[in-house]
């Protein structure tokens, strides 16, 4: 079951960072994400951000990916990997109005100001 709480999925970096809407809500809950990755941290959660519900969630990565389809977990499967091997955390953000499903590869830092802006990014559809 999630706790709620107050992404590299593809191999390119996001040219426009700053424009992206759904990295802009990733910086402002950041200090929400590292609090509660932090809780968990021993089990390397995927972290979700649900825009509607405005919370947070930490999901055991077998269970998160089983939700997705077959190409989604094999995408997931890859980005998971890859942020574990760089000491990254893998966020999605929910946009159930849009039907959105974004997920990033975010280093975690020391202090939990805001992310690293040269995350990677990739969209994904529910």
């Amino acid at each position: 079951m999630p706790v709620p709480a107050g992404p590299r999925n593809s191999s390119h970096k996001s040219e426009a960072v700053g424009r992206d809407p759904y990295w802009d809500v990733i910086s402002q809950q950041w200090p929400f994400i590292v609090m509660l990755y932090g809780q968990y941290a021993d089990k390397k959660p995927v972290m979700l951000f649900d825009i509607q519900e405005q919370r947070v969630y930490a999901f055991p990565f077998k269970e998160f990916r089983a939700e997705l389809g077959e190409r989604s977990q094999v995408s997931l499967t890859h980005q998971y990997e890859s942020a574990l091997a760089d000491g990254d955390v893998v966020v999605f953000v929910r946009d159930s109005e849009r039907e959105k499903l974004v997920s990033y590869s975010v280093p975690l830092q020391e202090e939990a100001g805001s992310p690293d802006p040269t995350a990677r990014r990739s969209a994904q559809r529910k």
